[in-house]
């Protein structure tokens, strides 16, 4: 059964799009300049044999916005090779992260971990990683196996091998005292698989042990330590170099809603946007962002500066603990302007869109904009329509989701108002609807839209008091398509390509034509 596309809302911005299964595994990812004519082409009839077998297997679809097309091209690239879609082309030479395995055997092994195609690693044991550039990786194994005394053979012989007569094994195969002694040098390798600071310390203690070796005359076992560090030192430039190419800087923007808070991130390597995740957690307990950010970079790699919609709490704290962790000084910052600024808000517009369920973007502006107290999903416009001081009436129109509900259209003959006073008769249809709501105990808008100024905005506010309600009420005047909202002296204009305007001028527009008709129709039927 194809997917009804009828049932989401589908942004026009450039950005991804994720097709999902019905266990919400991520089937296919695209790219788009406009999400919702790209989106929308796959639903149209003729489509080649492939492109109806993902339609067919198609449960729900997710969207990412970006800035532009670009930065659209580049994320989806890095979000193929991440989750590597079944319906997507997997090409064979893609740049992969390499993860490093330790074995769960009794003498545990280092070893490349390997994938199976949808992502899962094969074997037991501990996973490290990732690790950039995966060739050089392979060669560091070798490093590490020597350092740390690892062995290679993939069944435990009887009798030592080549590796203990040239010093990389001690033998736990044949003798106690290495047995004694391997899972000690399996402790030391995860420490420095961890991080890099632990390279740091473990490398001092090398330090000390090659000089209480060289002061107890144990000089074989000095030159072994001095080996090591040799060996440790080669590790800790290559992971310097890894960290200099490809760690950057990470963003965060994090909203809650009924309890239940929603992270989403942006990692930025050489100012290009590579991934992007999505996290979810309940407000229980000590659950915050700081928790979160401790936890996240728990398994994640720790970059330099963390830029974030808001400072988590404990922000000294967590930055001295990354900091240790890292090995490096880790900065979290809140950006207040440029381009940073504008990487958090767009963050926090996608975590909008998840919120609203992939509602309409214009919507979820408005409430940005506006600060309103929540997304105008339902949107009721009043206007007046005067034809000379004997034919006025008032119109409603009503919009839901950001389109006109027709059926919901209202039409007022005005009954206590003569002459042309547009403020009185404002507060007139005002009371008259949201009293006539009240008394049936039927839904009210999210928000009230008056066409006019500031003295159409206040009457109809005065109305809204007297029956002792509080919803968000906005004006707009045509002139020059100023907004008006309560206690705010200065007019706020939205830039006239926004989405969010257009709304607007689209429930005002079809408000006036609708009270126009109206008027005439009076008029007509009068002159009859």
């Amino acid at each position: 059964m194809t997917f009804d596309i009828s049932k989401i809302h589908i942004p026009s911005n450039p950005g991804i799009y994720l097709m999902k299964d019905s266990d919400k595994k991520i089937i296919y990812i695209g790219k788009a300049k406009n999400l919702k004519n790209r989106v929308r082409s796959y639903f149209l009839k003729n489509q080649n044999y492939k492109t109806q077998k993902l339609m067919e297997n198609i449960s729900n679809i997710e969207f990412v916005l970006t800035d532009n097309e670009s930065e659209a091209f580049l994320l989806e690239s890095n979000m193929i090779k991440k989750y590597r879609p079944k319906f997507n082309i997997e090409l064979k030479d893609q740049q992969r992260y390499t993860y490093l395995r330790i074995s769960n055997e009794k003498y545990p092994r280092l070893l490349v971990a390997r994938r199976t195609h949808d992502g899962k690693f094969l074997g037991g044991g501990k996973i490290f990683g990732p690790f950039m550039q995966g060739s050089s990786k392979l060669l560091t194994i070798g490093t590490l196996r020597k350092a740390f005394q690892i062995r290679i053979c993939k069944q435990l012989p009887k009798k030592v091998c080549l590796e203990y007569h040239l010093g990389n094994c001690e033998g736990p195969c044949e003798f106690k005292d290495a047995q004694d002694k391997y899972l000690q040098h399996v402790s030391a390798l995860e420490e420095v698989l961890k991080g890099k600071n632990q390279t740091q310390i473990f490398t001092k203690k090398l330090k000390e042990e090659m000089t209480q070796a060289a002061e107890s005359q144990q000089f074989e076992r000095a030159k072994d330590i001095r080996d090591t560090l040799i060996r440790l030192g080669s590790l800790q430039t290559k992971q310097k170099m890894e960290y200099v190419e490809n760690s950057d800087e990470e963003y965060f923007g994090f909203r809650d809603k009924d309890q239940t808070v929603t992270v989403m991130n942006f990692r930025m390597i050489n100012g290009v946007m590579r991934d992007s995740d999505k996290f979810f957690f309940d407000l229980v307990g000590d659950n915050n962002f700081s928790n979160f950010l401790f936890q996240y970079y728990s398994s994640h790699k720790i970059p330099k500066f963390i830029f974030v919609s808001e400072l988590p709490e404990n922000k000294i704290l967590l930055e001295s603990l990354l900091s240790e962790q890292a090995g490096f000084s880790v900065e979290i910052i809140c950006p207040q302007r440029g381009k940073k600024m504008d990487i958090i808000n767009l963050i926090l517009k996608n975590i909008s869109l998840i919120h609203s369920n992939n509602g309409d973007l214009g919507l979820i502006e408005l409430k940005e904009i506006l600060h309103l107290s929540a997304i105008p999903h339902i949107i009721e416009c009043f206007d007046i329509s005067n034809h000379g001081d004997d034919f006025a009436v008032g119109s409603m129109s009503r919009f839901v989701d950001g389109k006109p509900n027709k059926s919901g259209y209202r039409k007022f003959k005005i009954k206590t108002v003569s002459g042309r006073d547009d403020f009185a008769m404002i507060s007139e249809i005002i009371k008259r609807r949201y009293l006539r709501l009240l008394e049936d105990n039927s839904q009210l808008p999210d928000l009230i839209l008056i066409d006019g100024g500031k003295g159409q905005l206040n009457a109809a506010l005065k109305s809204l008091q007297s029956l002792g309600l509080h919803l968000d009420c906005i004006s707009l005047a045509k002139e020059n398509e100023e907004i008006f909202v309560p206690n705010q002296k200065n007019s706020i204009v939205i830039s006239k390509n926004r989405p969010s305007l257009k709304i607007l001028q689209y429930a005002r527009d079809e408000t006036h034509r609708f009270g126009v008709t109206y008027n005439r129709t009076i008029r007509k039927n009068q002159i009859k």
